[in-house]
């Protein structure tokens, strides 16, 4: 049974989505007391949060941020807000869907199903140490902060980040990047690796990559 966390300060519309998900079939527990909500959210292990963004101490957004910067959700943000900015910028900050109130209750049903069905199927975020990655878009998660890696960027990240802290060879990387083992033109890899370091440079990680001579790459930590 999927569990789904009711961040919400309309007692009202807490209660009719309560009783919309137990009826579903969902547990569900709701916060009421919005100090450190991120960290009541996360300490609940949610499988889907249904979040609110006019709340009392923080915005939704913010909480948002913090939620994906700890490798939780997805995250469906219901709100009264209709402005297309809102939403992107909802959907920017790693919100996995928005529905604006009230909504029918047979739509938030079916978006609620879709997305955990979505995230069933894929893989998790992976632990870089340090920083979080999404397999499935690459976009890499530090603290409060964000950053959408290219694709050649994302596979050469995850693959140190998936064998850490083993050595990755040269060859290995070839193959995730080119389709073949046969390593033929070093500069090429080490183009890729000095962009990765360079976008790194934005969260300040760029020295994670340490350079084993003559082997390949591997993560610090």
């Amino acid at each position: 049974m999927a569990r789904i966390i009711i961040v919400e300060d309309d007692s009202w519309m807490r209660e009719e989505l309560i009783d919309i998900l137990q009826k579903a079939g969902y547990e569900v527990a709701a916060i009421t007391d919005f100090h450190d909500t991120a960290q009541q959210i996360a300490a609940l292990a949610p499988d889907l949060v249904l979040l609110d963004i006019n709340l009392p101490e923080q915005s939704g957004f913010d909480i948002c941020r913090s939620l994906k910067s700890r490798g939780i959700g997805p995250i469906l943000i219901l709100t009264s807000r209709d402005k297309l900015q809102d939403e992107l910028h909802g959907l920017h900050l790693g919100a996995d869907d928005y529905l604006t109130k009230p909504c029918n209750r047979d739509r938030l049903l079916a978006r609620i199903q879709n997305l955990l069905r979505r995230f069933e199927s894929q893989p998790g975020w992976i632990d870089g140490g340090g920083f979080w990655l999404d397999p499935n878009t690459f976009t890499l998660y530090k603290g409060s902060q964000s950053l959408l890696l290219s694709a050649n960027e994302g596979k050469i990240l995850l693959a140190l980040a998936q064998h850490r802290p083993e050595i990755v060879t040269k060859s290995t990387l070839s193959e995730l990047l080119w389709g073949t083992d046969q390593y033929i033109d070093e500069n090429a890899l080490q183009v890729n690796l000095t962009r990765l370091r360079k976008t790194l440079r934005q969260l300040n990680l760029e020295n994670q990559i340490e350079t084993i001579r003559g082997q390949g790459y591997r993560l610090r930590g």
